[in-house]
């Protein structure tokens, strides 16, 4: 059967196709189409007048046309449709039908993870331009490649409720990146979901989670990693004091409260004979060693070391379980809070609430001690490099903002600044979060948020839902 190229006007869809629900072309395939074109011929039979009915692929045809619509504003080539022409079937009513209905209904979905597999296997022989114009037909972002092998570290019931759920393959290979975390799914679920209640398709709530659950994962793999030590040292770790069996005195001691007989210090080189040589694990998962039973082993204690500490109570545990959590969460929120200002100072235009705020505290701030590893990576500078400061005259408005930036960013390092910012550092997070809100590029971290409640302003009950 011989394929023949179809003016798209001329095709309009035929009685018979039995496709009625569900037939116009989503932005996907109109995509795709404008990229490549159709690459498989679709079947019609001719009609009166001149047009053909396109009972196998009207879908197709339709991107097609919507695609030739635009082609001369997009600076595209107007394209023909491949097509079987069924001259056989014109009178036949009833075949065309049944050849119809078998297309359609023969017809499955392709398992997600074929669909990431073939990503990845379509594109990585293809050179950088050719990448470049799948990656508009598949659409997918830059990195595919990498994103498709990623994202078949996934099951296949994860990655059937991410495509249902609207992850795009980037964001399919970040939720396989954190999947280690329990309940990484529902919460980047949760966050996408309130990015598309905007409507603006920005990831300002995604990015947040993303980071905090990346700065869990490296918490999780930083204390697998020191237990490990220890256990391939054979240093035993001690319980929790606040985890001890009821009735069980704890007589552990570190090492800093210890000295020999003889008053010289213990230290883990000097210790490490001792039969109850042991440790715990602080807040960063570093090892504190400890003796297990001093007394039993002739240690003295320091007389400037303190009692043993109880065991905290329930509230106590709870208060500081909080401050360690939002410590995190504090230091995750700094990446894509970074990523959003680099996106504000490479921009052509500076928005002017930006502009304005900037300028305002340019002459009180500008004295200010600067870290300009900050200033650098605002600018988008490598770490370690320094920051680009030769702009264009067009973006010296975009250089003093950055300069502001890096101050206010400064007094937002400290790991602890969430628990008392100033007003002035208040301000800085929530301008941010309001120029976040405009495209949804960016969003307050839920740490970020507590930290500037009680300095926002009382009419400020957008900033608040957010």
């Amino acid at each position: 059967m011989v394929v023949v190229h179809l003016d798209a006007d001329r095709i309009v869809r035929d009685s018979c196709n039995a496709r009625e629900t569900d037939t116009a072309p989503d932005d996907t395939l109109i995509d795709s189409v404008k990229a490549v074109g159709i690459q498989d011929a679709i079947s019609v039979r001719p009609l009166p007048g001149g047009t053909y009915g396109a009972f196998k692929g009207w879908r197709r045809a339709q991107a097609q046309q919507a695609a030739n619509a635009t082609a001369a504003e997009e600076q595209r080539e107007v394209l023909k449709v491949p097509a079987y022409v069924r001259a056989d079937l014109v009178g036949r009513d009833g075949w065309t039908r049944l050849l119809s209905l078998i297309e359609n209904d023969h017809r499955e979905g392709m398992a997600e993870r074929d669909k990431v597999k073939s990503v990845e296997l379509a594109l990585v022989d293809m050179s950088e331009a050719e990448q470049t114009r799948a990656a508009k037909a598949l659409r997918v972002r830059r990195g595919a490649v990498k994103h498709a092998r990623r994202a078949q570290k996934l099951d296949d019931a994860t990655l059937r409720r991410a495509s249902a759920g609207g992850m795009d393959l980037e964001q399919t290979a970040q939720l396989a990146e954190v999947a280690d975390v329990p309940g990484a799914e529902r919460r980047l679920q949760s966050a996408l979901s309130r990015d598309q209640e905007t409507g603006e398709g920005g990831r300002g709530h995604w990015d947040q989670e993303m980071a905090l659950l990346q700065a869990e994962l490296a918490d999780k793999q930083a204390r697998a990693t020191a237990l490990a030590a220890l256990k391939k040292a054979k240093i035993p770790l001690l319980p929790n004091r606040n985890l001890a069996p009821f009735g069980e005195k704890d007589l552990s001691r570190p090492l800093s409260e210890l000295t020999t007989p003889l008053g010289n210090p213990l230290t883990e080189a000097n210790h490490s004979g001792c039969p109850d040589h042991s440790a715990r694990l602080d807040a960063a998962h570093q090892p504190v060693w400890h003796c297990a039973d001093p007394a039993a082993h002739g240690h003295k204690v320091r007389p400037e070391a303190r009692k043993p500490k109880n065991p905290l109570s329930p509230e106590e545990a709870a208060r500081r379980s909080n401050s360690i959590a939002s410590t995190r969460a504090w230091k995750a929120a700094r990446e894509p809070r970074y990523a959003f200002l680099t996106k504000l100072c490479r921009a052509k235009t500076l928005p002017d609430a930006a502009r304005t705020f900037a300028l305002k505290h340019f002459v009180t701030r500008c004295s200010d001690p600067r870290d300009p590893e900050i200033l650098g990576l605002i600018l988008g500078a490598k770490p370690g490099d320094p920051a680009p400061l030769n702009v264009p005259k067009a973006r010296d408005t975009a250089l003093v903002f950055a300069i502001v930036a890096a101050a206010f960013e400064g007094d937002l390092r400290p790991d602890k600044a969430w628990t008392s910012l100033r007003p002035s550092a208040a301000a800085w997070l929530i301008l941010l979060e309001t120029l976040g809100r405009q495209d949804n590029a960016y969003a307050l971290s839920e740490v970020e948020a507590q930290a500037v409640a009680a300095h926002r302003p009382r009419t400020d009950t957008a900033g608040q839902a957010a």
